[in-house]
């Protein structure tokens, strides 16, 4: 692979600082160690300006190039873990109990930060190069907090571009595609109340638990049956509570889920028909539903024509053939989807190799990837604001 020769002798530095972030995850907001070690290293390398706090925990440095321009290109890492157990056994595995960077937060903070040091020392652009570093990524909404704290405007970002690996894909090879990339992620709620009463006298109850679970398999039929073949849509009830004795036909019940979309009107259709779904079999029996639906991260939406330089720059890194720009959209989600709506710009996926699943307790982030990924910003940047 072609990556700067540079990049390549920091490889093995950038690595400690990647591990370094693994042995100490934390969540959230509260990502204080993460924000203050990435403040600290961007200040040591000579940013031209570093300021914390954006979106509360956030960090943010200005590179700006050796000749004068006026365009600025801001790159984005995410700093937060995941609420996990760590299962790895790798020497660097988490020294914090129930807490895990399970899906590789760790190396994309550290590949930004190899990219910044790069890019301080060499200057070989023309422009403002501005480095993001993102907390609560995993359901935070931390994109949305920065971007609402006047991310964009404050350091005048033009276009923005984000990275994440994906296991299963080689090392080094990109994936990404114009248009919708990932889900919109919603979250439900829904709770019923019938009439409690003894187990043995049903006919004197109104039973939740017959009534969740019917209203469970009806919302199995939104998708089926009431979204058109050719959309995408996920709807998965993931969490069903009631009751607590053996003998107890409880008084309620409650029932969690997720809903994944790519367009707002199926995003509204399914809403609208989980609320009629619930009402209906609930009224059905003699109970109440109340549905409550709370909309989450927007779809992941790339610009036609920073995803066109993307695979352009991904491709001088690791070849044509290692680039794939037609990739299937992910039901996952990211709140990058709020920098998007704020700025143009493309946000692609680069191979973690054959290693476990992302929020998996065995996952490891394959520090192999570091030079592809930190060559990828620096060549970003390098193009996209040439010096000659």
């Amino acid at each position: 692979m072609p990556v700067l020769n540079s990049v390549a002798a920091l490889t093995e530095e950038i690595a400690a600082w990647r591990r370094d972030f693994h042995l100490h995850p934390e969540l959230d907001y509260d990502v204080h160690r993460t924000a203050g070690v990435v403040a600290e290293k961007l200040k040591a390398f000579g940013c031209d300006e570093v300021v914390a706090g954006i979106g509360r925990t956030g960090v943010v440095g200005v590179i700006r190039g050796r000749l004068p321009g006026d365009k600025v290109i801001g790159m984005r890492a995410d700093m937060d873990a995941l609420p996990i157990e760590e299962a790895s056994g790798k020497p660097w595995s988490s020294t914090v109990p129930g807490k895990m960077h399970a899906c590789g937060h760790d190396g994309h903070t550290a590949m930004l930060l190899g990219a910044a040091r790069y890019l301080a020392e060499t200057r070989n652009f023309a422009g403002t190069a501005v480095v993001i570093f993102q907390p609560a990524e995993e359901g935070g909404g931390g994109g949305k907090a920065m971007v609402e704290d006047g991310l964009m405007d404050r350091f005048g970002v033009q276009e923005v571009y984000g990275m994440h690996n994906m296991p299963g894909l080689p090392v080094g090879h990109f994936a990404t595609r114009t248009g919708p990339l990932m889900a919109a992620a919603d979250r439900f709620t829904i709770e019923i109340e019938g009439r409690g009463g003894h187990a043995a006298r049903p006919h004197d109850s109104i039973d939740t638990v017959v009534i969740a679970s019917q209203i469970v398999q009806a919302l199995q039929t939104i998708v089926a049956r009431n979204v058109d073949p050719l959309e995408c849509a996920v709807l998965s009830t993931t969490y069903m509570r009631a009751g607590d004795a053996f003998n107890v036909l409880p008084q309620t019940a409650e029932l969690r889920g997720t809903v994944r979309t790519f367009k707002p009107a199926v995003q509204d259709m399914i809403e609208r028909r989980m609320g009629e779904i619930a009402h209906g079999v609930a009224t059905m029996h003699g109970a109440t539903a109340r549905l409550v639906y709370v909309r989450g991260y927007p779809p992941t939406l790339n610009h036609a024509a920073q995803t066109a330089f993307a695979a352009q720059v991904a491709a001088s890194v690791s070849g044509a053939d290692a680039v794939n720009t037609e990739a299937a959209p992910v039901m996952g989600a990211e709140d990058f989807s709020y920098m998007l709506e704020a700025r143009p710009g493309a946000f692609v996926f680069v191979g973690n190799g054959a290693t476990a699943g992302l929020h998996h307790p065995a996952y490891d982030f394959d520090d192999s990837l570091i030079p592809v990924g930190v060559s990828y910003w620096a060549r970003l940047v390098e193009t996209a604001m040439p010096a000659a």
